[in-house]
């Protein structure tokens, strides 16, 4: 007889805790000008169900999606893939892949809890890092600190 081996999680799950309220913290997620206070150096948002989620890190790492579901404050979902990466080993094609963000009050800051789901075994070690890259400099730039230069903007 077989021994069943755990399944490995299907999905990417960081938690943090921001200086920042619920509603400061929101617009950091729908607000292109916000958005690239943390994440990337250009970003085309639509937040609505449907609308365009698309945030550009560098010449080569584009991401793209769309909204899915937004409730402001307190929770976003978009689609995520990134443009030219339709194949090879780390592909995510714009859109298979999903990002939830709950925004959780926390006494005088935020609780941010993200998922990312529908990842290709191979990419989520890399989306972690990634994710965990980005939630501390949005964390920094929220609470209203300089969040250090972009190591992805080289």
């Amino acid at each position: 007889m077989a021994v069943e081996q755990p399944e490995v999680a299907a999905v990417v799950e960081r938690e943090i805790r921001i200086a920042a309220r619920p509603e400061t913290v929101f617009d950091f997620f729908v607000d292109p000008e916000k958005m690239v206070q943390w994440k990337g150096r250009k970003a085309d948002l639509d937040p609505r169900p449907g609308g365009t989620y698309r945030v550009e890190i560098n010449e080569e790492a584009i991401a793209r999606g769309e909204y899915v579901e937004i409730d402001a404050p307190s929770r976003v979902v978009f689609t995520w893939g990134w443009e030219g990466q339709e194949s090879g080993v780390h592909a995510v094609p714009p859109g298979s892949s999903r990002v939830e963000v709950d925004l959780i009050p926390d006494g005088d800051g935020t609780i941010v809890r993200l998922r990312h789901l529908d990842l290709p075994e191979q990419s989520r070690e890399i989306h972690g890092q990634g994710w965990d890259l980005y939630l501390g400099r949005l964390a920094r730039v929220a609470a209203g600190e300089d969040p250090t230069p972009d190591p992805n903007q080289t």
